[in-house]
């Protein structure tokens, strides 16, 4: 099964690190993506770029409307994204719950609507 995870940062968290503590942090992950990617794990996915450089659109009366940063009101913000595989959700859970990301913050887990990409791709044919 294919798997998306979500990995979310308290910012404020990550700006109270020390250059070290920091270098030390994505070290500990790289190699733990690593470590995924050498149990044929990972199928991709994508660290992102501070919240606060991102935009919100949504549609208002028929228009975009563009916003600043993340719309919601919260500490924590999408940090990055990956998609991985595991033989169903209890493994997915084994897999991400060793990933040393959860320092700094929760992860979310959630399963690739299959029959979703299934029409899609049949559109595409």
């Amino acid at each position: 099964m294919r798997f998306v995870c979500m990995g979310y940062r308290d910012e404020s968290k990550w700006e109270a690190l020390s250059e070290a503590e920091r270098a030390a942090f994505l070290e500990d992950c790289i190699a733990f993506g690593d470590e995924l990617h050498r149990g044929g794990h990972v199928l991709g996915g994508v660290p992102l770029r501070d919240a606060r450089e991102g935009v919100t659109l949504r549609l208002r009366d028929g228009r975009v409307a563009v916003t600043d940063g993340p719309f919601a009101e919260t500490k924590e913000h999408l940090g990055g994204v990956l998609i991985f595989e595991a033989r169903d959700l209890n493994h997915a859970i084994q897999l991400m719950s060793r990933h040393p990301g959860l320092r700094g913050g929760p992860f979310e887990i959630r399963a690739v609507d299959e029959k979703i990409n299934e029409a899609i791709e049949a559109s595409r044919a």
